[in-house]
């Protein structure tokens, strides 16, 4: 007989409890084993994706990166590429989560094509289908090659739903039949839209990772343009553009005001380790302030944070501080705290970001009710060392907007800079 079989049978003789055990977990260990999958490999590169919504097919650009380790993406619309570098495996799925937002595209890999839905997880039963191709680098469709229409130049733009108009702007430029540009409203920008001239209509779409706009227009005489928006899985206007480089918005200082008999505005918020703020505490003492109104949920709150972001880096020594008030898509502390802390981490805020309530406009306001109303997020507000307000601008003209964003810029500075100077001359 083997002598490996002889010491073998003695073992399970003398030691039969052991032996059982030793049979089982290697039967655990051989069977794990054989029904390992190995996670499906993404081809790296260009892909073009395809949303569709309300009937119809919002196009996007991105691009899947290897890390060696995995796998990162960029979306990229225009002059823009956001970092995406959450992406796994749940199966056979590839989950790509979006950036700041609690939103993500989960799908299938089938070689060259992946197919799935954008689900934002914060909205209920919000799952649109998604589809993508690796290898594409066109945004729409059928682009006219040698079109002869210009959609180029600065509008005044009119968007409207039902009995209800907004004002807006709209800056585009067009090289060839690839479009780009952006819409400003009263309270924001539509941020970078990518697109280009088909049938002799300009296409233009975005997805940042949270929002999916859709525009469409065509020219109804050399000035003028008549077109449709579609957002989402129902929004949906009509939309009027004329020519007009002097196109002006309402003032966006000028939207949100204080109620009469407050100058100032007291707040008491936890930070998402739950400990109390307060425009009391000594970070503020004897200083600039800078409040901003906020949500995780919202891209023209990303443009603006990253603003502020680098300029508290290079500002923050001379008397000046930022603290962000967030309100979020959930009455539920742990969830809002938990969005704060990951987008304070990926856009590198170095200012407190306190948890403030829900993004319902209404009640917003209710927890600030010095406040004539909050109009919009983001929203500034400047205070001065004494703590009286002395600027609320309203709204937010992102990079996206080009100029409407360097002038943005310049009056900041001015703000800040008139508010530490006229503090400084009252102290000498």
């Amino acid at each position: 007989m083997n002598g490996k079989r002889i010491i073998y049978r003695i073992f399970a003789v003398q030691y039969p409890e052991i032996m059982k055990r030793f049979i089982f977990l290697a039967g655990i260990i051989l069977l794990s084993g054989c029904s390992a999958k190995k996670s499906p490999s993404v081809p790296t590169g260009n892909w073009r994706g395809v949303i569709l919504m309300q009937g119809t097919e919002l196009p996007f650009n991105f691009a899947i990166d290897s890390t060696g380790a995995g796998y990162q993406a960029r979306l990229i619309n225009a002059d823009e590429e956001i970092q995406l570098d959450e992406l796994s495996f749940q199966g056979d799925s590839l989950v790509m989560v979006m950036h700041i937002f609690d939103s993500e595209l989960r799908a299938k890999i089938n070689g060259d094509s992946m197919t799935g839905y954008f689900i934002k997880n914060y909205v209920e039963n919000y799952r649109l289908p998604f589809r993508a191709k690796h290898g594409q680098t066109f945004r729409f469709q059928n682009a006219d090659e040698n079109t002869e229409i210009d959609f180029s130049g600065t509008y005044e733009v009119i968007f409207t739903n039902d009995a209800e108009t907004t004002p807006a702007i709209g800056v585009f430029s067009q090289t060839g039949n690839k479009v780009k540009g952006t819409f400003l409203n009263p309270t924001g920008d539509y941020r970078y839209l990518d697109g280009n001239v088909v049938e002799n209509k300009m296409h233009l779409s975005v997805f940042d990772g949270d929002h999916v706009y859709l525009f469409i227009a065509e020219k109804i005489s050399d000035t003028e343009l008549k077109g449709t928006y579609r957002s989402g899985k129902a929004w949906l206007q009509d939309w009027t553009a004329k020519l007009n480089p002097d196109a002006k918005l309402t003032d966006a200082d000028k939207l949100t005001g204080m109620k009469p008999g407050y100058e100032t505005i007291p707040f008491s918020f936890p930070d998402p380790d739950r400990n109390l703020v307060t425009e009391k505490d000594t970070l503020f003492k004897n200083k600039v302030v800078i409040i901003q109104l906020l949500g995780t949920w919202c891209p023209n709150c990303m443009d603006e944070t990253k603003f502020l972001t680098g300029w508290y880096a290079k500002n923050r020594n001379r008397g000046v501080e930022v603290v962000g008030l967030a309100f979020e898509a959930k009455d539920d502390f742990t969830y809002a705290a938990e969005r704060v802390k990951k987008m304070k981490n990926k856009m590198n805020a170095a200012y407190p970001i306190l948890i403030a309530g829900n993004k319902d406009k209404k009640k917003a306001s209710e927890t600030l009710p010095m406040l004539n109303e909050v109009v919009a997020f983001p929203t500034l507000i400047f205070v001065d060392k004494t703590g009286k307000v002395k600027k609320i601008h309203t709204g937010f003209s992102g990079p996206g907007t080009g100029a409407y964003y360097e002038r943005f810029i310049e009056e900041f500075n001015a703000t800040v800079n008139e508010l530490l100077i006229s503090e400084k001359a009252k102290s000498e």
